[in-house]
């Protein structure tokens, strides 16, 4: 086995897309190890919709980074607390689904640091019956890679914020989260480090000494492809909103002296298709004109933000404002 140093990056489409490099083009008889941290995110798994696993409000206003990987699974919020493992290995026919195979290592070296860890379930890692980490796997022309999350110091007021949506607005056959009662790893450690100190030991054990890691160095060459995979799919709107189930949402509130807005509409890979707009508010022009208008558009902010700013919305709904319509989709 290889590991493979990130260099420290936290732009989790990077990670991303390394993980996949390795995957896809890199030595397919080699097994190699990955660890990645990353700012502020959100992860949603391959088959989610993701609109419907984010707090499209609190992710705007907080600069949190929204991605979609590869393998199945829940949504998750990361930040630089947490540190992601990835074995990258042949895929034998055997070890997929075999959570345990991939764990274990792990698991051993958490028992090490006084972390009563244990693989319970199907794919997570608890600790008193407290989730550290959740695992998945994805497999292609005969590689695969099993990788998972560990909560060392994750902000967990941030868990619920950032994974907190309305769930009445969204109707859709996306793969729904299972929210689980969490805890940081560090609070369990037999004796307190940072997560530098905790990446370092975690190496040692699964290698089983400092002057046993052998490590692959990514080539000029590498990082030029791992760029390009980053681009192509991990920075891709398409990707990340896109690949979402077709799914209905609905929006409504009344606002004092202006009346009720009820907003429904159906939106496939991220693009509103059609909708209607109920309300008692008292507009001038039929806003059968401003459904039309949004339809083809991208669900996000910005862009449902340019379309009606390119019209008078008070003609339409009376006191309402633009403001008052994003606040509500949004």
């Amino acid at each position: 086995m290889k590991y493979i140093d990130n260099q420290d990056i936290m732009d989790i489409n990077l990670n991303f897309a390394i993980e996949e490099y390795i995957l896809t083009e890199l030595d397919i008889n080699e097994t190699y190890l990955l660890f990645y941290s990353m700012t502020p995110t959100v992860i949603v798994g391959k088959n989610q919709n993701t609109l419907e696993e984010i707090n499209l409000d609190y992710v705007r206003k907080h600069n949190v980074t929204v991605a979609r990987r590869l393998s199945g699974g829940g949504a998750v919020y990361n930040d630089e607390g947490d540190l992601s493992f990835s074995f990258i290995t042949k895929d034998d026919g055997n070890s997929f689904h075999n959570f345990k195979k991939f764990t274990d290592p792990v698991v051993q070296a958490l028992h090490q640091m006084g972390v009563n860890a244990e693989l319970q379930g199907r794919n997570d890692l608890l600790v008193d019956g407290k989730k550290i980490s959740g695992n998945a796997q994805f497999s292609t022309r005969g590689r695969m890679y099993s990788h998972g999350t560990l909560m060392f110091d994750v902000n967990l007021e941030n868990v619920a914020k950032a994974l907190n949506p309305d769930a009445e607005k969204y109707l859709s056959k996306g793969i729904k989260s299972v929210r689980s009662r969490v805890t940081n790893i560090r609070e369990h450690l037999a004796q307190d480090m940072t997560i530098t100190e905790f990446k370092q030991t975690l190496l040692r054990y699964i290698f089983g000494s400092e002057d046993k890691i052998d490590e692959y160095k990514l080539t000029e060459a590498d990082w030029k492809r791992i760029e390009e995979i980053a681009e192509r799919r991990y920075r891709n709107w398409d990707w990340v909103y896109g690949k979402s189930p077709k799914f209905n949402v609905q929006y409504k509130k009344r606002f004092p002296g202006a009346g009720t807005v009820d907003i429904r509409m159906v939106v496939r890979k991220g693009i509103i298709q059609e909708g209607i707009i109920f309300g008692d508010f008292f507009g001038v022009g039929d806003v059968n004109d401003v459904i039309n208008l949004l339809k083809g558009t991208r669900f996000e902010y910005n862009a449902v933000e340019d379309k009606l700013s390119s019209i008078d919305v008070g003609h339409y709904f009376g006191k309402i404002t633009k403001d008052n319509l994003l606040e509500l989709m949004f």
